[in-house]
């Protein structure tokens, strides 16, 4: 190990990982472990090196001069950015504002081959997965396979496992049945009493993959008497890039949709699944140029569906849903953006509609962006616990107001063969408000 410490060494002589990072935050935490119970990575594996405090820790070190070794790198990429110590920590440690400017340090200042262009981030990442029309075009042929039912008679052979490595790791993450939607608008009305003015962020992968879920979000808007803008020259929020390192991408892609919004248009910005709300909202943080004051007025207007809703005051649904539902909390709208009881509230409003509370609601279900891409065993494991807490509710209809959660939950429940019905929120207040049932008979 001592070998790989002094190669890692090298490539980061010339940029100290954590020379941006305020040392103030370092010292901030106490060290007290009350975060490691709420820690995926820690309550898998046992080790403090896989906590927060114990990564803090390792990046403490750095700042201080010490080498970063591949074990320490390990560790640290090991973490979910799920934040959920910060929701836990009673010092009010920003966990986020340490690992995310590390990590993109560390990438930026990696100097090895395999780094410097790994064609998976550069071809899928960063040229398919933000740019939704191209991901429709890529996905045509799976819905054709699926379609004829090869696609599932693919995956029940396990014919997916032979695909190598994260192409291999994608197949199986898509619906079993990919749905298709007419192209979104550039205006929908209020229904009845007009409450709000609004403008919707479509995102990427999220309108490539729930089309049919933005058009729930439109209607249950609508339903609430909120005229809907929907701007057709926004783009992705940039999370795929800044989460992967890119920094100067994601920046471009922010400042895109600074352009594409007339703020004072509008009442709020929302957003209907929250990895992309958590981003937005942090604009203004992630940037510190001339831009800052306009990318701060932005993510002050952004708003998550439920967190709009909630504070509007839903105009109830009045079709009864006989059903026992569990939700899931995901980790950027519980921890990096503190919503969890208005999503239940929400719900409770359902008519007929029995909502119990999920065991570790706010463990990570292994998903966080593209970690379940990039760290396979980690994040089965936690999508397994995941679903075994969700066993133990009873709930035939399982719910998530984000993308990647709903991919993950759903593939685990399908390779188990387990007939429950993955949402999002909105879809089930959608049929509530069309008085529908998720199921027919």
């Amino acid at each position: 190990m001592q070998g790989n410490g002094f190669h890692n060494a090298k490539l980061f002589t010339a940029v100290n990982p954590a020379a941006t990072i305020d040392y103030a935050l370092f010292q901030r935490c106490v060290h007290c472990g009350l975060c490691t119970s709420s820690c995926p990575t820690y309550t898998e594996l046992g080790d403090e090196n896989d906590s927060p405090r114990g990564r803090i820790q390792l990046m403490r070190m750095v700042a201080d001069g010490h080498p970063l070794s591949d074990r320490m790198r390990r560790h640290l990429e090991l973490c979910l950015d799920c934040r959920a110590c910060e929701t836990a920590c009673p010092s009010g440690v920003r966990y986020g504002r340490l690992i995310e400017p590390f990590r993109l340090a560390v990438e930026q200042a990696d100097q090895r081959g395999e780094a410097r262009y790994d064609w998976f981030r550069e071809i899928v990442l960063f040229r398919l997965f933000p740019y939704a029309d191209r991901m429709r075009r890529l996905l045509l042929p799976v819905r054709l396979m699926q379609r004829l039912g090869w696609y599932e008679m693919a995956e029940r052979l396990g014919l997916f496992r032979v695909i190598p490595g994260r192409l291999g790791r994608m197949a199986p993450l898509l619906p079993s049945r990919l749905q298709t939607a007419p192209r979104l608008p550039k205006f929908l009305p209020a229904v009845g009493r007009k409450r709000a003015r609004v403008a919707f962020f479509v995102g990427c992968v999220a309108d490539a993959v729930f089309r049919p879920t933005h058009w729930a979000t439109l209607r249950v808007l609508q339903q609430n008497g909120c005229d809907v803008f929907i701007p057709p020259e926004q783009g992705c929020c940039g999370a795929i890039h800044f989460h992967s390192g890119d920094n100067r991408g994601a920046r471009r892609m922010a400042d895109a949709n600074l352009v594409a919004f007339e703020l004072d248009r509008y009442d709020a910005i929302v957003v209907n699944h929250a990895g992309c709300g958590a981003m937005m909202k942090e604009y203004g943080l992630h940037w510190q140029d001339g831009l800052q004051p306009h990318r701060a007025k932005f993510a002050a207007k952004v708003k998550d569906i439920n967190e709009f809703l909630d504070n509007l005051g839903m105009v109830p649904p009045a079709g009864r849903i006989e059903a026992v539902a569990t939700y899931h909390d995901a980790c950027h709208l519980a921890h990096a953006q503190a919503i969890t009881e208005a999503p239940r509230r929400l719900l409770s409003l359902i008519p007929g509609l029995e909502l119990r509370e999920l065991p570790e609601s706010g463990i990570c279900c292994g998903s966080a962006g593209v970690y379940n891409l990039n760290q396979a065993e980690m994040s089965d494991r936690l999508a397994q616990r995941k679903v075994e807490n969700i066993l133990s509710t009873g709930a035939r209809i399982v719910l998530a107001s984000n993308a990647g959660c709903l991919l993950q939950i759903q593939r685990e429940l399908r390779r188990r063969k387990l007939p429950l019905f993955v949402m999002h929120p909105m879809d089930l207040l959608d049929l509530s408000y069309e008085s529908k049932r998720p199921w027919r008979g």
